[in-house]
């Protein structure tokens, strides 16, 4: 059926909600990338906020999400746009930690201390770039605290990545709340309420709910506005990596088939491999 993202509102507008099903989009980046649980989870849940960011954007748009911290892990990059798109990586997937006491995966750890960026490409002639620390290392609170601080909006965000034993993803997803001006004080405790009263995102797509099931957990009179597809897809291609070793120059190019013969290059986000052979590369140096 595919990865899907729903968008609407409830209480009379004054309150948007966005919450996505993103087990597919969290698979393909397990099997891209070879992600152990931990840096699956991590990847996971920052690659969901993407797609949920992604589509609070407009037609070209796009945004890169970077998670620096100082953890075993290193940094976290998605990249998203607003017709759902998102590609990312980690720097190192294969590491292992203790779970928690509790036995979850500790992310947090892996994570650790540092700051979360955010860039926003709205065709303007400076792009926005939003930043905040991390404050947990969980990633939900971290951007919880980032949309609070960074961009003025008091926002409840859960995110969730359930991870099988043979390190296939079981199931992920999250959703994102914000509250618009205008909201009463007893309507923010109710919602408040209701948050703290549901259980882990995870455990609800694990149980089979949709996004809209989700939401109405928390939001009874929830109404759904639209929903879109989401999908891993990388902008790399042949003729990208081309360019980008004609852009080496003809001398780096020459010492490259002196020395290797070949030239393979490998794209950090999708982990797609381009293999130029010897001949492809003396005509690029020819052209040049």
């Amino acid at each position: 059926m595919g990865d899907r993202l729903i968008r609407g509102t409830a209480l009379d507008g004054k309150v948007r909600a966005i919450a996505a099903d993103t087990r597919e989009l969290v698979q393909e980046l397990h099997r891209r990338h070879r992600t152990l649980a931990v840096a699956s989870a991590a990847l996971g849940r920052t690659a969901t906020m993407g797609a949920i960011m992604g589509a609070m954007m407009k037609g070209d748009e796009r945004l890169t999400i970077q998670v620096r911290g100082d953890g075993p892990l290193g940094k976290i990059v998605v990249d998203a746009n607003a017709r759902g798109e998102v590609r990312g990586y980690v720097d190192h997937p294969q590491i292992e930690l203790p779970l928690k006491p509790n036995g979850k995966l500790d992310v947090a750890a892996a994570v650790g201390e540092g700051f979360i960026y955010v860039v926003k490409d709205l065709g303007l002639k400076e792009p926005y770039l939003g930043s905040t620390p991390i404050v947990s290392g969980e990633i939900a609170e971290d951007f919880t605290y980032y949309f609070a601080k960074s961009e003025q909006t008091p926002s409840a965000v859960a995110l969730g990545v359930l991870v099988d034993v043979d390190y296939a993803i079981r199931v992920a997803g999250g959703f994102l709340i914000q509250l618009m001006p205008g909201l009463s004080d007893g309507a923010v405790s109710e919602i408040e309420a209701q948050l703290a009263r549901i259980r882990p995102v995870s455990a609800m797509l694990d149980e089979g709910m949709r996004p809209e099931d989700i939401l109405r957990e928390i939001l009874p009179d929830f109404k759904l506005l639209e929903e879109s597809a989401v999908v891993h897809r990388c902008s790399c291609t042949r003729e990208r990596v081309e360019q980008t070793l004609i852009s080496l120059g003809k001398e780096e190019l020459a010492a490259m088939i002196r020395e290797d013969g070949q030239a393979e290059v490998s794209c950090h986000f999708c982990n797609e491999r381009y293999h130029f052979a010897r001949e492809h590369l003396e005509r690029l140096v020819a052209n040049l």
